[in-house]
């Protein structure tokens, strides 16, 4: 139980506790509401992809030593004694004042009984002139809902909902899984966030159907513009199943306890780095600029009306039919696919069993659907994280939501291979990293898109004066190095160039870059020190020419990372960006260390 009781109002009465008829307890609960005796810890919620602090949960406790220290205990009296709207407000209070009054800016994620959200009381304690007491906007605020609660009055729950949304609070739908109306609330309300329930998480790295329902969500949540989170991480195998599979957030034991605020430590950071490591990085860091529009062509279809017996006919004509597309007036009803009719007819009692049915009772109604515009490695990544049965199922395209043509699996690995073949003459031969070529296409993608993204363009300083020194056999090694270390770090699925000699770039498809930069830099300045000798360390410095020609000291080695998004502002050109990162990078090269600014 957390900050916020879990339950609704119809199920108040049949909550078990052993303690609800003593009057001790109430007595204890009055007096901590009266002399407002509630403790806040909080928990941070990560970013599974570099570790930083998306903000912090706050989580209610009683007095220390008492018998409703624990939550459960705490809020379980308050429902019987009626006492929990009291008890809400108070610790609403509590945690805003424990979050904000050292002047912090964390984003504070609060629990919310649905029933509670309508009351009067809650709302004069979110209003913009309250917030500004403690110097902070509404958009910090996260009001995490629970799904195990029944919301009777929907309508008027909506528009709740939405006055909020308007107002820039963000909503988390919790405890996603654990009851019976999570799906239709999350259709109702359509949230920011979906924290999953523990149980979900607990054991997912080797429960299969855990992995394909979180997997779904995943998918989902790509698509609704919404971003997952798993709450109650308690092992390195779960999350490394969870990055593995690309939940966007974690929350839980192994990433830190509740306590107070405090930073996320640097062994979980490197935990969440090497497991984003793990999963590979390869060639889908590459731009292929190739939609499976492209390579689709049309099949033949039939109605969901048509018998099945018809249907069949057309498979018994044609031995090259795979499979055939079922479209009602345009939109993709399902698929048929010849091993799935074949079997349905087979049989003594098969074909008169089946033969005069219409098509869509044997029908596959959930084959893989894509956009004309999807990238042909998306498409890939889809296609092979399906379940076996229909692992070579063909893929059907459609273009405005309408029925385009279909991919088979053959036509996909052969157009696949070809493009590996094409982006592997793009590669820099050194560092075997996009060049040039790709690094444009790649951000023109991102300059003609509305989508969020994050250029890191990463400078070796004083790279030339060691070159000088010690050889270019050396230097390449340390440009390998580099480039291992943003392989090593760049989560999968994002870009890596190599620009030419000691400039590199990294595009991230999000804002969500600082922690990734943190880390780059440190384990830069770690790592570094192996390429010098132990006389040259001791100095400090290196004596080499300058770019006049005369003898001049060189420091260590630093780097310098210059990141540029379009948050707030947008680009018409490369060119465009590429003078904003040139001043940015500027400012990094005053700072005599390794260091790091995102604008």
């Amino acid at each position: 139980m957390k900050y916020g009781l879990k339950y609704s109002m119809s199920e108040l009465g049949n909550i078990p506790m052993d303690f609800a008829n003593d009057s001790d307890l109430f007595e204890m609960l009055s007096e901590i509401i009266e002399n407002s005796d509630i403790r806040i810890v909080f928990q941070p919620i990560v970013s599974l992809a570099d570790g930083s602090v998306l903000g912090y949960e706050a989580l209610s406790r009683g007095p220390e030593g008492t018998k409703l220290m624990h939550p459960d205990a705490l809020f379980g009296t308050a429902v019987k004694c009626g006492k929990l709207l009291e008890l809400e407000l108070l610790c609403r209070a509590k945690a805003l004042e424990a979050a904000y009054r050292n002047g912090s800016k964390i984003k504070l994620f609060l629990n919310v009984n649905p029933f509670v959200i309508h009351d009067e009381k809650f709302k004069r304690g979110f209003t913009k002139e309250y917030l500004k007491n403690y110097h902070i906007g509404p958009e910090n605020i996260y009001f995490e809902i629970t799904e195990k609660s029944a919301v009777e009055d929907l309508n008027g729950f909506k528009k709740t909902i939405e006055h909020y949304k308007r107002q820039n609070y963000k909503i988390v739908i919790d405890d996603a899984g654990a009851g019976y109306s999570g799906l239709n609330m999350i259709t109702d309300i359509h949230p920011h966030y979906i924290k999953l329930d523990m149980k979900l998480i607990r054991g997912i790295d080797s429960d299969g159907y855990k992995k394909a329902l979180v997997k779904s969500l995943c998918e989902f949540c790509r698509l609704s513009d919404i971003s997952l989170i798993a709450e109650g991480i308690e092992t390195e195998d779960e999350l490394g199943a969870l990055i593995d599979i690309g939940v966007h957030y974690g929350q839980g034991y192994l990433i830190q306890k509740p306590g107070e605020l405090s930073p996320v430590g640097d062994d979980v950071v490197r935990s969440i780095a090497r497991y984003n490591a793990k999963k590979g990085h390869g060639l889908y860091h590459c731009l292929t600029n190739t939609f499976i529009g492209d390579i689709c062509r049309h099949n033949i279809t039939v109605t969901s009306d048509d018998l099945a017996e018809n249907v069949y006919k057309l498979f018994l004509k044609d031995d090259l039919l795979t499979g055939i597309t079922v479209v009602d007036q345009g939109a993709v009803a399902g698929i048929v696919t010849k091993t799935r009719i074949d079997h349905m007819m087979s049989g003594q009692f098969g074909f008169s069993l089946h033969s005069k049915r219409p098509i869509f009772l044997l029908m596959d109604k959930y084959p893989l659907i894509t956009d004309c515009k999807m990238p042909i490695d998306a498409v890939s990544k889809l296609a092979m994280a399906r379940p076996a049965d229909t692992l070579y199922d063909f893929i059907v395209v459609t273009k405005d939501e309408k029925y385009c043509g279909i991919v088979t699996i053959k036509d996909l690995l052969e157009k696949t291979m070809e493009l590996e073949v094409s982006n592997a003459r793009h590669l820099n031969p050194l560092s075997g990293l996009p060049g040039n070529l790709m690094i444009e296409h790649r951000l023109m993608r991102c300059i003609s898109s509305d989508d969020p993204f994050t250029v890191l363009y990463v400078d070796i300083d004083n790279f030339k004066a060691y070159n000088d020194v010690y050889g270019f056999g050396n230097g390449d090694n340390v440009l390998r190095f580099v480039a291992a270390l943003l392989t090593d770090l760049i989560p999968r699925g994002e870009f890596i160039g190599h620009v030419g000699g000691d400039d590199f770039v990294a595009i991230l498809s999000s804002y969500m870059a600082d922690g990734i930069c943190r880390l780059l830099t440190r384990r830069f300045d770690e790592g570094i020190r192996d390429f010098y000798t132990a006389d040259d360390l001791k100095r400090g410095y290196i004596a080499a020419k300058n770019r006049k020609g005369n003898e001049d000291q060189f420091s260590i080695m630093t780097v310098s990372v210059a990141g540029v998004s379009n948050r707030g502002r947008s680009y018409h050109n490369i060119n465009q960006l590429s003078e904003h990162a040139s001043v940015i990078k500027k400012k990094c090269k005053l700072v005599l260390r390794s260091c790091h600014m995102i604008v």
